[in-house]
């Protein structure tokens, strides 16, 4: 079928096209403008046309996700997915998560952190998804195998190839690296670690763990960096751990998961100011690296993260007062309920950090919006965060409302910075979908993937970016007026890597004797999917 998406103010920045115009679409992909009539036409008369949304950070399944709905079911009661629809299960978590990115206009969606160990869970929860396409990221830097070659010295081929393996047998779609030895040193009673500080039992660093990592994505040809969550994540001063980090990458590439996180720089009370501004700078300087935000937003939320040594150190502050810690093999892991109290001086300082780095951004396109769901609040919240992004007036109504501390603390009052839709183009579609390596995402081109958000103008983005007028998913309507219409499957991502045999072997081998099951075990199968759904789709490595 021939469609044509006609008379709507189409925005996409990487053909520098902001004006009224037709987006056309045959057999799923966007099309050159075709010589006949079309089969349908899509008036779009009033509205901002562009490519779905991209979602590159955002914990929608695996382990930790799980003990978070039994933890807090509270909070996942209006997570019901809507009754009779062919893809609800238990506590309807994957419906919602589906139908509430797709309302938005997101048509992908990443989560970021998959131990091998888990990766069958996680891929069978991913699945489950509706709507959107999606993947997840292999974690590693923690996990013994990696560490005894390290230790042994084996060199960066045989971490090349267990990388690859690693990827290869979870279907992942990237690399993540969390606290690199953290969890190892955790459970030897460290409760902070820096890039240079010796782990025990493997006698190395982060910067040597992290560094093995960084080369081996490159020699795969992994298309997404090696995606980074730092030491001492939350902490007066972890400005300086960012810093360190980026410059140990050495001009390799690299992406900061949740850098707001980062940006708090040491004050001489114990407390913390905005490093904002020396973040964003930092990124200027070293096109090598990118970052999303990990926005702050007020309200009830709860963390989840693999990065065990930072939880155990945020337990005493959770609320309500019940937590899940799990030191577990390679990562272990965290879940810690958490208010960020509306005008509370800390929360709203985080608040502030997290906009001060978007607005002080050289290149949106390398300044992924994020919220790090659930961690810094909720995805719900993009359509508030970009309307912030392009109102000034509406900042400061908002800055009015909150403590003292954000305008003592932090540069956000002074910014008088709006965003354009292009340039929030780049923050949701083009940016991250250019990061994971998805050359047919994020852009409006012909040969793109036809998945395309339709919105009414409206001074109030809010309101413009919660409730799509139309979205379609490879030219498929599934959004009407910000109701779903259709619920169909989408398909995961991974990476299409080979691994070496011998490796194989070896891996086998190591988790026979650690597990007494080996690598078929911890395999992601075809057999575990639907036959008929065609589940999987493969992403090409870099040349």
């Amino acid at each position: 079928m021939l469609s044509v998406i006609r008379g709507g103010r189409v925005v996409d920045p990487t053909a520098s096209r902001d004006a009224v115009g037709d987006v056309w679409i045959e057999d799923g992909r966007v099309v050159e403008p075709a010589g006949r009539e079309p089969d349908r036409v899509i008036d779009a008369s009033g509205c901002v046309v562009m490519a779905g949304g991209v979602e590159v950070h955002s914990h929608i399944a695996g382990g930790n996700v799980i003990t978070s709905r039994l933890l807090l079911p509270d909070l996942y009661v209006s997570e019901a997915s809507p009754e009779g629809h062919p893809f609800a299960h238990a506590g309807g978590a994957a419906g919602w998560i589906g139908s509430t990115y797709a309302r938005m206009g997101y048509t992908t969606a990443v989560e970021p952190a998959m131990p091998p160990t888990h990766a069958l869970a996680t891929q069978l929860e991913l699945a489950d998804i509706p709507l959107l396409d999606r993947g997840a990221l292999t974690v590693m830097g923690n996990d013994d195998q990696l560490l005894q070659l390290l230790r042994e010295r084996q060199g960066g081929n045989a971490v090349r190839d267990l990388v690859a393996l690693s990827v290869a047998t979870s279907r992942g779609l990237g690399v993540k690296c969390i606290n690199a030895g953290g969890a190892s040193a955790f459970k030897d009673g460290a409760l902070r670690l820096s890039l240079d500080d010796e782990i025990p039992v493997y006698g190395l660093s982060t910067r040597q763990i992290m560094g093995s990592l960084l080369d081996a994505v490159e020699e795969i040809g992994v298309p997404h960096p090696l995606h980074v969550h730092c030491n001492n994540l939350g902490l007066p001063g972890a400005d300086d751990s960012f810093v360190e980090t980026l410059d140990a990458a050495e001009g390799r590439r690299i992406h900061f998961a949740h850098a707001q996180f980062y940006a708090y720089g040491a004050t001489e009370g114990g407390g913390f100011r905005s490093a904002a501004e020396r973040i964003a700078q930092a990124i200027a300087d070293n096109p090598n690296a990118t970052l999303d935000i990990g926005q702050v937003v007020f309200g009830q939320t709860v963390t989840v993260s693999l990065d065990i040594l930072r939880q155990f150190a945020g337990r005493k502050g959770a609320k309500p007062k019940k937590w899940v810690l799990n030191a577990g093999d390679a990562e272990g892991g965290g879940v810690v309920p958490f208010l960020y109290r509306p005008r509370g001086p800390t929360s709203s300082l985080q608040w502030a950090i997290g906009l001060e780095i978007m607005l002080l951004s050289t290149d949106p396109e390398r300044t992924i919006l994020t919220t790090d769901h659930p961690n810094g609040g909720p995805f719900t919240q993009y359509p508030r965060i970009i309307h912030l992004l392009m109102d000034k007036s509406e900042r400061d109504r908002e800055i009015a409302t909150l403590p003292g501390i954000v305008g003592e603390r932090s540069g956000l009052p002074g910014l008088e910075r709006e965003y354009t839709l292009s340039e929030i183009a780049q923050l949701t579609r083009s940016g991250p979908a250019k990061l994971l390596g998805l050359a047919d995402r994020g852009h409006l081109r012909p040969g793109a993937c036809a998945d395309v958000a339709v919105y009414r103008d409206d001074t109030n983005r809010t309101a413009m970016f919660t409730a799509a007028k139309l979205v379609l998913k490879d030219g498929v309507p599934i959004v009407e007026d910000g109701e779903v219409v259709e619920w169909r499957a989408g398909r995961t991502l991974s990476l299409s890597v080979e691994s070496d045999p011998a490796m194989a072997k070896r891996a086998d081998t190591y988790l026979t004797d650690r597990f007494g099951a080996g690598l078929d075990s911890f395999t992601v199968p075809d057999a575990a999917f639907d036959a008929d759904a065609d589940t999987f789709e493969a992403v090409p490595c870099r040349a």
